[in-house]
This record gives structure tokens, C-alpha cells and sequence, in this order.
């Protein structure tokens, strides 16, 4: 019995071992897939290690890592071993990995089944497969093999070859089952983190081309480039103004004027922005306006129109003058991408904006497509 506890003692001290080095550093699935080989070793004291993932979609096993029996391990590479079909792959190839299918060798029965395989004997076992054993030199003699789970599904097959002491004994296989539920999990969680990242990536590159086709073209800067910016456009800064009466095409001219205009306000800011930039920042605000009845690109350059009113008519009330400005780019920005929908309705709608803003949510969407622009 004190033996028994002592072993159960042991096992616990090493998977909470497990547990800290696996979740701790969770960065990477082939991070991971390193660890759990290690362990696995270290827990049955094998000589080697091998790991193979399920490929659902493609009903393969597969393994981008494998063990050559040193403390480090290295990516598969040519002179290290061949897939199981012969065929070598090197590192530089677009996968280098072993692949084959689920049903094909031990690990393939064990995937297919969940049942854990424990050969005392590997070459008097029909199953198993001798390809890799002759084009590397090794020799297998014992092999524990097991599977990974996770909700009851086999996720991976952890494959322990050749016990240092005798053959593997049930002890170890009692062992091994608890293992692999860290594993699963451990694996589980790598394959989140793996999706997230790429998800990540692709939201980059996602921005990256919508801000290129979100951005006024060099047509459209040239053409406002040539329009000429009026000296005086009588009154402009009287609330009974219209700015309906104003074409689209003049818009942008009209905005670039009430912007300068409030800008040389104060001498500090007088001929202070870069012409170009300002133009195309105007333009670029035009085109994120979606064409929906009321909150558009038309409304945003009434709105702006107010504020400006009201700053002139204030007579300097507004202090300091980048307030002013402040102000101004709000207004002509504040309605930025919207869809013509309520908050409560793109809450209701299960809208993706709903999920990532969930108060506010158009407000905040504004906001953050004009912090983009500017940026």
C-alpha cells in the first residue's frame, strides 16, 4: 500500500509538472507537440517518441515533428526520416511531415479504434509497418501506443517506442491514460491558439486591402486638385445657409475651405497642414459615407456646416483653436460607415458590429473607422 501511494504520489507531482510547463507556454502547436513527447518519454522512460494528429478532412495521421532519439528534436528533414510511403521529404519542402492513412500501421489502428495498443514484440505484430525502421537503421522492438481524446474523439496518437528496462507494463499504460487527458487538452487548446493566430493574419491583410479600396483614388485627388478653392463664399457662416444647395462634387472643395478657414483662426495653425494630405483625408471620408438614405456622406457635410457656424458665430468662443478643429472632423466623421440601421436593431440582428461593440454600437464603430482614416 505505501508503495502504491508513494508511485500515485510521484505520478501526481509529475503531471502537475505536466500541467505547468504545457499551459504556461502555450505558443504554439509544434511547442507543445514537443512537450508532450518529452513527457511522454520521461513518464515510461521510452527511448523515442512520436506524435501523431488526426487530419479530419483528409482521414490521415500526420506528424510535422519527429523524435531521432537526442533531448532536442528537430523538424523532420531527409536524413532524418522518410514518410511512410518511401518517399523523402525534406526540409524545405512547402509541409515537410510524414503522412498515411488512418487506417494503415498501428497508430492508424489505435486512431481508428481509441483502443491502446501495448506490442512486446513489434515485428511479429502484422500491423506493423518496417519502412521507416529500414531507411533510418532503427530498430523497433516495444511499442506503447495510445490515443488522445478529447470529447470523445480522437484528436492525436502518442506512439512510445522501445522501454529502456524490459517491455512497457500495464503500470505504464494506467500511467499513460492520465497523461493523455493533459494532452488532449494541452493539444486542444494549441489547435485554438494555432486558428487565432491565423485568424488574426488574415484580419491583417483583410485591412491592409480594404484600407487600399476604402482610400480616394489619385483620379479623385487630382480632380479636387484642380477644382479651384474660392477666396470668400458669401454666407457660408450664416445659420440660414443651405448646404443642400451645394453640389457632391463641390462638397469636398467646401469642406477643404470651412477646415482652412477655421484653422488660420489662430496664426499658430495658419498654413500648418500638408494640402495633399488634407484633400485626400477629405475624399476618403466621402467614400467610407455608404449611399442610405439619410445618414450619408450629404448629411455628414451638414453637420459639419452646423459646427462651423456655430464656431464663427461664437466669435473665438471656442478655445484653443484645435478644439475648433477637433470639433469639425467629429462632425464630418461622426456618422462614418453607417448601415441606416438602430443600435437595437444590429443588437437584435446578431450583427457582427453587435458582438464587438456591444453599447454604442454605431457610435463606436464611427468612432473607430475615424481613428483608421486618420491613422
Amino acid at each position: 500500500l505505501y508503495h502504491t501511494m508513494t508511485r500515485e504520489r510521484r505520478l501526481n507531482d509529475f503531471l502537475l509538472t505536466v500541467t505547468k510547463s504545457i499551459f504556461q507556454e502555450l505558443v504554439s502547436m509544434d511547442v507543445v507537440m514537443l512537450k508532450i513527447m518529452s513527457y511522454a518519454k520521461k513518464l515510461v522512460n521510452a527511448d523515442r517518441a512520436s506524435l501523431f494528429m488526426v487530419d479530419s478532412r483528409t482521414k490521415e495521421l500526420y506528424a510535422r515533428i519527429f523524435d531521432i532519439g537526442r533531448e532536442e528534436h528537430d523538424m523532420l528533414d531527409s536524413s532524418a526520416i522518410s514518410d511512410i510511403d518511401g518517399e523523402k521529404r525534406s526540409a524545405s519542402d512547402e509541409c515537410p511531415c510524414i503522412r498515411f492513412p488512418m487506417d494503415k500501421g498501428i497508430a492508424g489502428y489505435v486512431a481508428t479504434t481509441g483502443k491502446t495498443l501495448n506490442i512486446l514484440d513489434a515485428y511479429s505484430d502484422s500491423r506493423f509497418n518496417r519502412d521507416i525502421d529500414q531507411k533510418t537503421g532503427y530498430k523497433t522492438k516495444t511499442l506503447l501506443c495510445m490515443p488522445i481524446m478529447i470529447q470523445g474523439s480522437v484528436i492525436g496518437v502518442v506512439q512510445m517506442i522501445n522501454k529502456k528496462n524490459g517491455h512497457f507494463t500495464k503500470s505504464d499504460e494506467e500511467s499513460f491514460e492520465t497523461f493523455a487527458v493533459y494532452c488532449g487538452l494541452a493539444l486542444h487548446h494549441a489547435s485554438l491558439y494555432d486558428r487565432i493566430r491565423r485568424s488574426e493574419q488574415k484580419c491583417k491583410v483583410s485591412l491592409e486591402v480594404l484600407s487600399y479600396h476604402a482610400s480616394c483614388t489619385d483620379e479623385e485627388y487630382e480632380r479636387m486638385r484642380a477644382c479651384p478653392l474660392p477666396d470668400n463664399i458669401p454666407n457660408l457662416e450664416r445659420f440660414e445657409y443651405s448646404p443642400w444647395d451645394v453640389s457632391n462634387e463641390l462638397k469636398p472643395t467646401y469642406v477643404l475651405y470651412m477646415f482652412l478657414d477655421l484653422a488660420n483662426l489662430d496664426p499658430l495653425y495658419a498654413n500648418r497642414f500638408d494640402m495633399e494630405c488634407l484633400m485626400r483625408f477629405i475624399l476618403t471620408v466621402r467614400k467610407n459615407y455608404r449611399n442610405v438614405p439619410y445618414h450619408n456622406w450629404s448629411h455628414a457635410f451638414s453637420v459639419a456646416h452646423s459646427i462651423y457656424t456655430v464656431i464663427k458665430q461664437t466669435k473665438n468662443g471656442f478655445s484653443p483653436n484645435d478644439v475648433c478643429i477637433a470639433l469639425f472632423v467629429a462632425c464630418l466623421c461622426h456618422d462614418l460607415d453607417h448601415r441606416g440601421k438602430t443600435n437595437a436593431f444590429m443588437v437584435k440582428s446578431a450583427s457582427a458590429l453587435a458582438s464587438i461593440y456591444s453599447t454604442s454600437t454605431m457610435e463606436r464603430h464611427h468612432f473607430n473607422q475615424t481613428v483608421t482614416i486618420l491613422q
